[in-house]
């Protein structure tokens, strides 16, 4: 279901005084390799993008150009935390993205739960993507990062078509696991990663919208530190 962005939390925010409202994504959680990229933004109060909106909605080729306009934008603050350890943390990694930015925010919007301790006021948004701009933002500037490392993977691990699946947890990547075993950019405490077999026969028998469910960063948990 298609859904447009707004900035119906920002607003709220600023009519309270909030000036500076960050929106913070990530992008790879779920993903058997690769790191896990977050960005924050902070969007000027006037922006207007007419074709922004949460990543996973938007065609691979919008979803680069969206990008382009964003980090090309002077008005615009965004910075990326990027953690490529089998061991991530949620909270420290977003606290990177944050830190990274050359202005401070007074408060943060959050795609999903809230997170807790966080060093600065804070707005939990399920599915903020879809609803938020700023998050959207965040969510583009994100995936787009992440993408772009796992092409570049790619080229050096070619056998495993990082470039297609982008290290989810998909039939084609679990096939290659199978095949090749686990390279150095696997976190191999998941369990799909140690028995990929398994896991390729439960995206058989659960149909293809579990191996969507996978790509769409919910299929696969991350383990407990």
């Amino acid at each position: 279901m298609y859904r447009r962005c707004g900035f119906r939390h920002e607003k709220k925010l600023r009519a309270i005084g909030v000036a500076r409202i960050a929106g913070i994504d990530e992008a790879g959680r779920g993903a058997l390799a690769g790191p896990v990229v977050a960005a924050a933004v902070i969007l000027p109060e006037k922006f207007r993008h007419r074709r922004l909106n949460d990543s996973k909605q938007l065609a691979p080729e919008l979803r680069e150009e969206i990008y382009h306009d964003l980090i090309a934008n002077p008005e615009l603050r965004w910075a990326v935390g990027i953690v490529d350890s089998i061991e991530i943390d949620r909270i420290n990694i977003l606290r990177a993205a944050i830190a990274a930015l050359s202005i401070p925010p007074d408060h943060v919007l959050i795609d999903g739960l809230p997170v807790i301790p966080f060093p600065l006021p804070q707005t939990a948004v399920i599915d903020g993507d879809c609803f938020s701009l700023t998050i959207a933002a965040a969510s583009v500037i994100a995936k787009v990062t992440r993408d772009t490392m796992m092409r570049d993977f790619c080229t050096r691990f070619p056998e495993y078509c990082f470039s297609q699946h982008k290290g989810y947890c998909t039939e084609l990547h679990l096939l290659k696991l199978h095949e090749f075993g686990p390279c150095p950019i696997h976190r191999r405490s998941f369990e799909p990663v140690a028995q990929p077999l398994l896991a390729l026969e439960d995206i058989i028998q659960t149909g293809p919208s579990s191996a969507r469910r996978s790509r769409r960063e919910v299929g696969v948990p991350v383990p407990a530190a």
